[in-house]
């Protein structure tokens, strides 16, 4: 059994990638009512939280692969996490106001309908032993989502900062938005051919 630090490798909660991941989702309880606050403060801490979040996601990956820490628990909860993260900070952006219109419920819809599709493919497939590795492109969209929805946590507070603040979030999530329908479709054919 090889050891990381105090963390076993071959023990399925038990490695820093894992407790990264589980610790993303404790703190959405936090990034929630930080981001229903309707203050400046709170917007940048939602930010600060959000963009630690995002860091987590990249690092309990990096670790995994790295040092050779993957478990079939981590294999199974982060991309879930991932979901339930992105999921978390669409909804409050929509019910704080910071994304509105039909331009933003559409583009929150497609996101999430995506999701749904390909963890369904993926569930479906998953005991046939197919495999959906992430595309170059679906990496792509989740980059440049993650940006956008840095710019919409912050909304008009950024604007101090930063002038176009809201029109780059909107214009990112735009782009991730049609990135997410193409990477979305490309795993659709994928399943179709196996069907």
């Amino acid at each position: 059994m090889k050891k990381w630090g105090n963390f076993h490798t071959t023990k399925g909660m038990k490695n820093l990638p894992n407790i990264l991941t589980i610790g993303r989702l404790l703190t959405l309880p936090l990034l929630v009512m930080l981001m229903m606050i309707d203050t400046s403060w709170a917007a940048w801490s939602a930010l600060a939280l959000y963009t630690l979040g995002c860091i987590t996601d990249w690092l309990d990956g990096y670790l995994a692969r790295k040092y050779k820490l993957e478990s079939n628990f981590g294999k199974f909860l982060d991309p879930i996490a991932d979901k339930i993260f992105i999921a978390t900070v669409l909804i409050c952006l929509i019910a704080n106001g910071h994304l509105s219109g039909w331009l933003g419920i559409t583009s929150v819809l497609l996101i999430l309908s995506r999701e749904f599709l390909i963890s369904g493919l993926r569930e479906f497939f998953g005991p046939k032993n197919i495999q959906f590795p992430v595309s170059k492109l679906a990496k792509l969209k989740t980059g440049i989502q993650m940006f956008a929805l840095g710019f919409l946590i912050m909304g008009q507070y950024g604007v101090d900062t930063l002038a176009w603040n809201i029109e780059i979030g909107y214009t990112l999530l735009i782009a991730a938005t049609i990135l997410t329908v193409m990477s979305g479709w490309a795993y659709m054919k994928e399943g179709i051919k196996h069907l």
